[in-house]
């Protein structure tokens, strides 16, 4: 400590009062005081006196030119700048002296020097030890909040990664299933195009042999009305006296039976024609036994869902046809009517279920690291002027779509991450009515999101839902 005592005051002795930096080319005047000789020439030409001048220190009386060069005090400056600061301690930039004071308005470690400059001269400072302490001790009260979250952070983890693992399981099997079950569905209906394209190509083979034999008896009746028109007509160009020869017979050929279409194709050939355009109708039917035999099989209806203007946010703008919806920057002027959502960004379809099995498809448009939105259902009486979780206790079924990932809201107090890593472009709804129950599925994929646990709906009316933030389009497909 006393080495470390010693080298400041060496460093502080070697400071020029004028200047505050180390004497550079220092002189020394007859009352003993040293100042760089640049410094006390310049004191002397902007002095308001005549000479004599006084020491910028004591005031004792000097004349210009009395100072002389102080090659002592020199080397000594030389060898003070060579002095590292001790181990572990960081010199000022500018001074080059200890870091000994901490500034509290500026928040930076400051020397001696500094101190006296006017950049931090009336500035309060602290000892580094003390500022140092003190600011230990903040850090050491946040550090321990942060743990705290950091724990409490890896606790969900740890729950979110079991459940995914958990759901994962569970979508594995049932995704195995859909594909055994798929698989058969593909090899019946390849043996059904097999039969139908064998059957409508015999057709196509007699519906041919038909057309050729009924252009040529038409050939042939046309060959013989071209033959009586054209004799005729040259009977017509002949001098009365030679055209009346046979007239009689000329007549008779003229008054021949009138041409009966034969017809090209007969009533059984129509009728077998006509059943196989009914093959898809038929194709439909089997297929319904076939996919009634399977254990997994739903029988969907595609819905053509719009979007209701009257429960729209008033942030939100709907496009034209009412199938897309996005975030406006400002506030609409529309009717506060009771069905319209005024506190969260919300819009309702204009379709309600009460019974069946649908489905529809939703496009989501996200802007690069930002931006989320919810899809789903909501019952008829989900609340619409005050702040709501999209969980099914609040009458809501959706997942939550971001960028990066996709979330599902089974309560308020759980929230669970599931696949893809990257939230799906293109999200198809199922809506089970009867069953009650809602599913979630990558339409480009076709891979499952998730399912909720059956609900009782009750014979409330059900009707698609949407949450939209900014930086976010949804659109209907249709």
């Amino acid at each position: 400590m006393a080495a470390k005592g010693g080298i400041q005051e060496l460093q502080e002795a070697v400071i020029c009062s004028v200047c505050l930096a180390y004497f550079n080319d220092p002189v020394i005047l007859k009352c003993g005081h040293n100042f760089c000789r640049s410094c006390i020439t310049q004191y002397c030409q902007e002095s308001e006196t005549s000479p004599p001048y006084r020491c910028p220190q004591c005031r004792e009386p000097f004349q210009e030119g009395e100072f002389q060069p102080n090659r002592v005090l020199r080397n000594v400056v030389e060898i003070a700048k060579k002095i590292p600061a001790p181990s572990g301690e960081r010199a000022c930039e500018k001074h080059k002296a200890l870091l000994q004071l901490f500034c509290e308005v500026d928040q930076i470690p400051i020397c001696l020097v500094c101190r006296e400059s006017r950049s931090h001269r009336d500035h309060p400072v602290l000892p580094v030890e003390e500022a140092a302490q003190d600011y230990q001790e903040q850090i050491q009260r946040r550090l321990e909040i942060l743990k705290k979250e950091r724990d409490e952070i890896l606790s969900y983890k740890s729950n979110g990664e079991k459940t995914s693992q958990e759901l994962l399981k569970q979508q594995k099997t049932g995704r195995q299933k859909i594909v055994a079950e798929f698989q058969q569905l593909r090899q019946f209906l390849e043996e059904q195009e097999r039969l139908l394209l064998a059957q409508l190509e015999e057709l196509n083979k007699e519906i041919e042999k038909r057309r050729d034999e009924y252009v040529a008896k038409l050939s042939e009746e046309l060959s013989s009305f071209s033959s009586l028109i054209s004799e005729m007509e040259q009977k017509c160009q002949l001098p009365a006296s030679e055209f009346l020869q046979d007239i009689k017979g000329t007549l008779s050929r003229c008054e021949r039976e009138k041409f009966q279409n034969p017809g090209a194709f007969s009533s059984e050939l129509k009728w077998r024609i006509w059943k196989s355009s009914q093959g898809n109708a038929s194709l439909e039917t089997r297929m319904k036994e076939f996919t009634d035999s399977l254990s997994s099989s739903q029988q969907l209806d595609k819905a053509n869902v719009t979007l209701d203007p009257d429960t729209a946010h008033p942030r939100l703008i709907l496009s034209a046809d009412r199938r897309s919806v996005r975030w406006g920057v400002t506030r609409q002027d529309v009717p506060d009517n009771p069905e319209r959502f005024d506190t969260v960004p919300c819009v309702l379809g204009c379709e309600g279920f009460t019974s069946g099995r649908h489905y529809w498809e939703v496009e989501v448009e996200v802007e690069v690291g930002r931006g989320h939105c919810d899809v789903g259902v909501a019952r008829e009486s989900v609340s619409r002027k005050e702040w709501i979780s999209f969980t099914p206790e609040q009458g809501i079924w959706a997942v939550e779509s971001r960028e990066d990932q996709c979330w599902v809201h089974m309560s308020p107090a759980q929230s669970i991450p599931f696949p893809p890593s990257r939230g799906p472009r293109r999200i198809r709804v199922y809506l089970d009515y009867e069953r009650g129950l809602v599913a979630f599925f990558d339409a480009g994929t076709g891979d499952p999101m998730v399912t909720f646990p059956p609900a009782s709906f009750a014979g409330e009316r059900i009707c698609p839902f949407f949450r939209v933030s900014a930086g976010v389009r949804l659109t209907l497909c249709p």
